[in-house]
């Protein structure tokens, strides 16, 4: 069977993402380390878009500079992440920016597909707001167990920070591309989820 399990810090920046644009569909790339498996530990989520998800040259150009800084830090891309602008789009069926997906599949053994279930995201979570699929011999199937790493701890930071709004603190490449002082890697961000997960 199975299994993907989500870091604190990669769930966290998620969350941030669709709550940041809750009015929006939005996507990200979702890293891990090298050597796919059926048990696949998504370490860290980078923000994509929230204007056009689907495959284009400014989604080529994130690509490029996701895998630099991944290699940098001995991770790859494992898989993508997206949350539909309709509330009830929660299947991988409607998921925006699907063929992102379908080509990190093409070169990563065991790809990782996560769709954000945005029903489940409020304030007081007490189980992870995804629908995860993984690719297997050329198509995307239903993980059998999805897990967030330190689940409940996780889950009281999440919450803090969006009581906080802390997701106006997060840039997604769109955000970087409007003007490249905001850092679309968010080690701002990384930093202040270390500390504020260390507290739980």
């Amino acid at each position: 069977m199975s299994e993907v399990n989500f870091s604190a810090r990669a769930y966290c920046k998620m969350m941030l993402h669709a709550a940041k644009y809750p009015h929006l569909a939005v996507n990200g790339l979702l890293l891990g380390a090298k050597g796919g498996s059926d048990q696949q530990k998504v370490l860290d989520a980078v923000p994509l878009f929230h204007q056009c998800l689907h495959v284009s040259p400014m989604a080529e150009i994130a690509l490029i500079q996701v895998e630099a800084k991944a290699a940098k830090e001995g991770m790859q891309v494992l898989g993508y992440y997206a949350a539909a602008e309709n509330f009830y789009d929660n299947s991988l069926e409607r998921a925006p920016g699907a063929r992102i997906a379908d080509k990190v599949a093409e070169n990563v053994t065991g790809a990782v597909f996560a769709v954000i279930d945005n029903r489940a995201v409020s304030i007081n979570m007490r189980y992870p707001a995804l629908k995860v699929w993984q690719s297997k011999e050329g198509r995307w199937t239903k993980v059998g167990k999805c897990s967030v790493e330190d689940s409940k701890n996780t889950f009281d930071a999440v919450s803090s920070l969006l009581q906080r709004g802390a997701m106006k603190e997060l840039n997604d490449f769109d955000n970087y591309l409007d003007n490249t002082d905001n850092d679309w890697s968010n080690d701002h961000l990384n930093r202040d989820l270390r500390q504020i997960l260390s507290m739980y």
